[in-house]
C-alpha cells in the first residue's frame, strides 16, 4: 500500500461534513472560514510510543486518546471544537491497525463534530501528533491566568485513575479485574469536559487541563495568576477504584500522576452559586478542593492541617536530562 492508498483508504472522507470547511484533504493546505465574532484556538499535542502509551494499547484507543487530548486543551479555554490536522508516523502500513486507529479517531471526531482537514504520514516509529482548533466568543476565552485570592479551586471528574491504569498494565500494582479495566479505560480513553468548558465561560476566572498532574498544572494556574493556593488532600476527588486501592498507593496519583485530563479552575466566591447551578446539568461532577490565597506555591493540607509533601511534581519529560 502506498502512502496515498493509505490516506484515502483510512483518512479522507469524500467531502467536508462542517459548512465552514471550505477546502479540506486533498489540497496543499486547508481552508476553513472563522464566523464573525469568533476567535480562533489552536492547540497541539503528540503521542509517542512506549512514552504516552503502552506499546500494545489497542489501536482504536490511541485514536481516541490522540484527538482527546487536543480537545481537553480546548475545553480549558472553553472553546467549541471545529477542526483538526493528524501527522502520523507508523512503522509499517498495517491495516488492521490503522483502520482500528481511524475507527477511534473518527468516533470521537464525529461525536465532538470536529473535521480532520489535512495533515501528514510519514515511516518511522510510531507517533502521532494532532493540532485541533476550536472557536470561543471573541473576550470569553478562558485563560490560566485570572485567578484572585479567594476564588475556590475545583476539578472536574475524579484524580489520578489514569496514573494507577499505567501502574497496573506495567505490573507495578495489583488490582481486581474491574478495578483494572476501569483504571485502564481511564488511561487509554479519557474523556475531554467540552460541556464544562463552555459552561464555565464567564464564570471561571481562570482554567488549566490537568495533564501533567494536579500540583504540576495547578501550579502553572497559580504562577501565570501571580497567587498561591491552599488544597486540601481529603477533598480530592478519587473513583471507587482508586479508594480500594489507596491504602497501598497513598495520595500521589491523584497529586502528580498526570493523564487525568480533567479540568483544574478557579471561580470567585460570588459565582459559586450560580457553578452549581450549572453543574448540575454537566456529565460530569466537579469537586471544590481550596482556594487561592494570597501567598505564592501551593500549600497542600491533610486532615490534621499538616503540609503533605507529594514524591513528585508532576510528569517533566525533560527533567532527568543532564
Amino acid at each position: 500500500m502506498d502512502e496515498f492508498t493509505l490516506i484515502n483508504r483510512y483518512f479522507a472522507r469524500q467531502a467536508p461534513h462542517r459548512r465552514d470547511v471550505v477546502v479540506g484533504i486533498g489540497d496543499d493546505a486547508a481552508l476553513c472560514q472563522i464566523p464573525a465574532g469568533m476567535s480562533l484556538v489552536a492547540t497541539t499535542d503528540m503521542l509517542v510510543e512506549a512514552v504516552h502509551f503502552p506499546a500494545a494499547t489497542e489501536a482504536a484507543a490511541v485514536g481516541h486518546k490522540a484527538l482527546a487530548v487536543n480537545l481537553s486543551d480546548l475545553a480549558a479555554m472553553g472553546a467549541d471544537p471545529a477542526w483538526f490536522t493528524l501527522a502520523l508516523a507508523v512503522p509499517d502500513a498495517d491495516e488492521a491497525w490503522l483502520e482500528g486507529f481511524s475507527r477511534g479517531l473518527f468516533a470521537l471526531a464525529d461525536r465532538c463534530d470536529c473535521e480532520l482537514i489535512g495533515g501528514d504520514t510519514v515511516r518511522g516509529p510510531r507517533v502521532v501528533a494532532v493540532q485541533a482548533m476550536g472557536l470561543v466568543p471573541e473576550g470569553q476565552g478562558l485563560r490560566r491566568a485570572g485567578a484572585s485570592v479567594g476564588d475556590r479551586i475545583y476539578v472536574s471528574g475524579t484524580l489520578g485513575d489514569a496514573a494507577l491504569g499505567l501502574a497496573v498494565a506495567q505490573g507495578e500494582i495489583e488490582a481486581g479485574v474491574p478495578q483494572a479495566q476501569y483504571l485502564r479505560g481511564r488511561l487509554d480513553r479519557p474523556e475531554p469536559r467540552l460541556e464544562l468548558g463552555r459552561a464555565l465561560r464567564g464564570l471561571a476566572s481562570a482554567a488549566i487541563d490537568v495533564s501533567d498532574g494536579l500540583v504540576a498544572d495547578l501550579g502553572h494556574l497559580l504562577s501565570a495568576s501571580g497567587v498561591g493556593a491552599r488544597v486540601r488532600l481529603q477533598q480530592l476527588p478519587l473513583s471507587s477504584a482508586y479508594r480500594e486501592l489507596h491504602a497501598s498507593v497513598g495520595w500521589d496519583a491523584a497529586l502528580s500522576g498526570g493523564d487525568d485530563y480533567e479540568l483544574c479552575f478557579s471561580v470567585p466566591e460570588d459565582r459559586v452559586a450560580q457553578l452549581e447551578n450549572v453543574a448540575a446539568d454537566l456529565p460530569c461532577a466537579i469537586h471544590c478542593i481550596g482556594e487561592i490565597v494570597p501567598r505564592p506555591g501551593m500549600c497542600i493540607e491533610d486532615v490534621d492541617g499538616r503540609e503533605y509533601q507529594p514524591a513528585t511534581s508532576g510528569h517533566d519529560h525533560f527533567r532527568n536530562d543532564t
